[in-house]
């Protein structure tokens, strides 16, 4: 179909997808936040998907002027006596907004709900560990309805539902049907290995207007399917992509990129251009479930040497097939590696680690974890402000961002990259509180730290890494990131 075409049935597509929405509230508008507040665009129509950080001034602008008492500075909180001029109110330094972007939100954006672990694919590297019979006392509807109404009441804008296999729940439209009634956006991660009947459910789901963003899990095209899953669904997750494009303008792709399948991106967006998506989702491999496997880990992880050409690759790829890009969060070290201003880097909301602050997770029997691929905590999530609350919630990530160690603590990325990844540092060192052993910039200080101590054992290599390089080395024949992102700013996003 010519590319004028598919604008004219996306438009169509959102405009009946608006109008069927009608029944339910719109979606939360603004959440109050120390900085301001988060402003979601899009309303019913989801369209553009954005959640917005603003500062005071500018949430008062919005109409948003009446924060929680003692939520905002003094300095800047609206006055209770009518006649006074908050216009006048001095404006916090740009220091000050930095200073109370550095704390946790009030609440996440986001939460992962693992509806269930029961999945009949068996992929090798299943975070999760899905099996056939799922996990023992795993939760029904009306418990996770219960958690949306204690998301909704924290201020939660998404939920990100997964599994196993969320659409085989015969009672997955009423989630959906009670998620949108509380003011919160479902979006959906889904195989596609499953039934016709299945498939056609969730494709009515999808032209209802129930879900906000749909992507299929596909990490490579035809045979590279396979060498990353360890089976052959291609043709099936194909086919599921085909059907939910085809009812939804918000169909995308998520790709769990590997060291086999690095090369074959190329193909990948090719595909996915061919297939009119409407993003692509790149994921890093991550040491949890059955991909915690020693041989499964080391073989599926990326180089450092991939890692130090990924930004530079999905740049070009994004440009040459118009696609959005999104990038996991626990590749922010990556990104970082080549050193982008920080204006850009915060303007476009590039964050590392989100867990435990951004975005929590929950297991299937409602489990309350940090993210999907850590181990839980004892609380559920039906509890969560209540946990969020206790002085040791989420203890791992909370001590990271107040201790950092080196070379973190002297990064001018600290605040925005926040470490790398919790989960991969927990698996490779045994600590938590480690940094990201996979970033490029601590590869490299690590590689100078033993230069100048001799008498250290240096740190050893990983299996397939190639030797390190400067930390101001880019991967050969790109260009440095100021001169792409300010031409292709929207990738970054």
């Amino acid at each position: 179909m010519l590319r004028p075409l598919r604008l004219l049935r996306d438009i169509v597509l959102r405009l009946r997808r608006a109008r069927r929405r009608r029944r339910f509230p719109a979606p939360r508008a603004f959440r109050y936040e120390r900085f301001g507040g988060i402003a979601q665009l899009g309303g019913r129509s989801g369209w553009p998907q954005a959640l917005v950080f603003v500062d005071h001034d500018r949430a008062q602008h919005l109409g948003y002027g009446a924060p929680p008492p003692g939520l905002w500075p003094p300095s800047v909180e609206p006055s209770a006596d009518p006649a006074s001029d908050s216009s006048q109110a001095p404006a916090l330094s740009a220091a000050a907004i930095d200073d109370l972007l550095r704390q946790p939100l009030s609440a996440p954006l986001e939460a992962h709900l693992q509806l269930t672990n029961r999945c009949a694919a068996g992929c090798k590297g299943c975070y999760t560990g899905a099996t056939v019979d799922g996990a023992p006392q795993e939760w029904g509807l009306a418990e996770w309805c219960r958690a949306l109404d204690e998301l909704a009441e924290a201020g939660v804008f998404h939920v990100a539902l997964g599994g196993g296999e969320s659409a085989l729940l015969p009672w997955l439209d009423d989630l959906l049907r009670y998620a949108r009634r509380r003011g919160i956006v479902p979006n959906l991660t889904t195989s596609g290995l499953y039934p016709d009947e299945v498939l056609q459910r969730v494709c009515r789901l999808a032209e209802q207007g129930l879900f906000g963003q749909i992507n299929v899990s596909i990490d490579g095209v035809h045979e590279d399917y396979a060498r990353v899953r360890g089976i052959d669904g291609f043709a099936q997750a194909d086919r599921a992509l085909v059907a939910l494009r085809r009812v939804s303008p918000d169909v995308g792709i998520n790709c769990v990129l590997t060291r086999d399948t690095f090369s074959r991106l190329p193909q990948l967006f090719s595909y996915g251009r061919s297939r009119d998506v409407s993003e692509i989702e790149v994921l890093r491999f991550k040491p949890a479930g059955r991909g915690a496997r020693r041989e499964v880990y080391q073989n599926s992880r990326c180089s450092d040497e991939q890692h130090r050409a990924l930004l530079p690759t999905v740049l070009s790829l994004s440009r040459q097939h118009g696609l959005r890009v999104r990038l996991d969060c626990s590749f922010t070290p990556m990104v970082v590696h080549h050193q982008p201003p920080r204006q850009i880097v915060q303007f476009l909301c590039i964050y590392g680690c989100a867990a435990g602050d951004l975005l929590v997770a929950a297991r299937s029997s409602g489990q309350l974890s940090a993210c999907s691929f850590f181990a839980s905590t004892s609380a559920r999530v039906d509890r969560l402000r209540a946990y969020q609350k206790e002085p040791a919630a989420f203890p791992e990530f909370q001590r990271y961002r107040e201790t950092p160690p080196e070379p973190c603590r002297s990064c001018e990325y600290r605040a925005l990259c926040r470490g790398g990844c919790r989960a991969v540092a927990q698996h490779i060192h045994h600590d938590a509180h480690a940094p990201d052993p996979e970033c490029p910039r601590v590869i490299d200080w690590q590689a100078r730290t033993a230069m100048t101590q001799p008498t250290q054992d240096p740190p050893a290599a990983q299996p397939g890494d190639p030797p390190t390089a400067s930390a101001t080395d880019s991967p050969a024949g790109s260009q440095p990131l100021t001169q792409c992102a300010k031409r292709r700013l929207p990738v970054l996003a």
